[in-house]
């Protein structure tokens, strides 16, 4: 049986990206995120993003799946929701940059968009 109390919170979660200087300038100057210049050599291009105490790792490596459709909306398919303080700062960025973006269909104060590698987000108001 898994005890379930030994988990404590989400560490990272990994994108792989084919252009990254497209992707850090995604990240960090459309969406805001700052990058840890902590990443060690690890044989790859890459960085590291801090939201909070987790992290976001963007891999510099080549594409391992096929091309595939993806769904308009980033929600029905495989995503990172990330929770902001307010929607309407990311909103007014993506449209700045003209990022398409949808809203959540079930109501709540959610967007979602793709990355430059077509990698889906969420964004998540609290509060």
């Amino acid at each position: 049986m898994i005890n379930h109390s030994n988990f404590i919170c989400l560490h990272h979660g990994s994108l792989i990206v084919q252009d990254l200087e497209q992707a850090i300038y995604f990240y960090c100057q459309v969406i805001g995120l700052e990058q840890d210049r902590q990443r060690p050599d690890m044989g790859f291009s890459g960085v590291w993003l801090n939201i909070g105490a987790q992290q976001i790792h963007l891999l510099a490596l080549p594409a391992t799946e096929q091309a595939i459709k993806q769904p308009e909306h980033a929600g029905r398919d495989r995503h990172l929701a990330i929770h902001v303080r307010e929607l309407d700062t990311i909103k007014e960025k993506l449209m700045a940059n003209n990022i398409r973006f949808t809203m959540s269909r079930s109501g709540r104060k959610a967007l979602f968009c793709r990355d430059p590698d077509g990698n889906g987000l969420e964004f998540i108001a609290i509060g």
